[in-house]
């Protein structure tokens, strides 16, 4: 690779990826150099993020790589559609996940048998879940991983986590009257009220503020916040059988360690990193960035079959 083609940007589209129900998924589409077929990696951002706040480094690098990258907003995020807005659900991302793979292994330059699912923080929750269940996946990265949605709800200290629950039914009770969410802040100073307060918690919100335009507010309906204590992949670690690269940040404020490391000690093709720095250091612009981003292509390229 020159040092020119490391500084132009690759070739990216966009596409409306249709579901199920009608609505639609915006994804970029980076296809690299080459006749094809390339492997691919689908990715996703965690909570309450867009492609557009701190993904492009990854795709970039992946498709310089010899990689298709398909990024994703979910449905009620970012450019795709959705109504309200900015309305969590983990069935439904998972969903869009799937949409998106289903997409990817269709694709004429896409080879079907070496596509990999990438996520982030919450998305970790998904990708660790896909891991053990879809059966198209040649391998998995969970970034910073939630793996424990009950783990993850004991990290907020309990007086905030009251009021958090407090306005998440008010906000569920609400919708079934067809009213609109309350929203609530995610990333906040510590002591602000949100969903987060932690030390790191501006650092992450400036890292994950999009580059570009894109619908973000850096807000969650409080509703969503009802049934993520329900969702535990980490207990289907045992039935994942792909490789899948665990990067677990040593100083991690928001997602627990100790579930991700169980996950890494009971899927039996796991890889663990263990990435200096926070919860944030792992993207463009922190600590571990460039770090992770090695570590992360060499998992890549060298469960794709391809050449040093």
């Amino acid at each position: 690779m020159t040092p020119q083609q490391k500084k132009t940007p690759p070739r990216r589209t966009t596409a409306r990826i249709p579901t199920p129900c009608g609505e639609h998924i915006d994804a970029w589409f980076y296809e690299p150099v080459g006749q094809g077929p390339h492997p691919a990696v689908v990715m996703g951002h965690g909570l309450g993020a867009v492609k557009a706040g701190g993904l492009a480094p990854f795709a970039e690098r992946f498709c310089r790589e010899g990689f298709a990258v398909v990024v994703i907003d979910y449905r009620h995020w970012g450019d795709s559609s959705g109504w309200p807005r900015d309305v969590l659900s983990v069935p439904r991302q998972r969903e869009d996940y799937g949409v998106a793979i289903g997409w990817a292994a269709a694709h004429p330059k896409i080879d079907a048998r070496r596509i990999f699912v990438w996520g982030t923080s919450f998305a970790g929750m998904h990708v660790t879940a896909l891991a053990a269940s879809d059966t198209r996946l040649a391998g998995a990265i969970a970034q910073c991983p939630l793996v424990d949605g009950l783990a993850g709800a004991t990290k907020i200290r309990p007086s905030r986590s009251i009021r958090l629950m407090s306005v998440a039914v008010a906000d569920w009770i609400g919708s079934r009257f067809g009213r609109q969410p309350i929203y609530l802040p995610i990333n906040v100073e510590p002591g602000q009220w949100g969903v987060t307060d932690t030390s790191d918690a501006l650092f992450g919100k400036q890292l994950v503020t999009p580059a570009e335009p894109a619908d973000w507010n850096n807000r969650v309906a409080a509703r969503s916040l009802l049934s993520i204590s329900r969702h535990r992949p980490v207990r289907r670690a045992a039935s994942i059988r792909i490789p899948i690269l665990l990067v677990v940040a040593e100083t991690d404020t928001q997602a627990p360690l100790a579930p991700a490391l169980r996950v890494a000690e009971l899927a039996p093709y796991a890889e663990l990193h263990r990435s200096k720095g926070g919860h944030y250091d792992v993207y463009q612009g922190g600590a571990a960035g460039d770090e992770v981003l090695g570590v992360e292509v060499e998992f890549l390229r060298r469960h794709a079959g391809l050449a040093k």
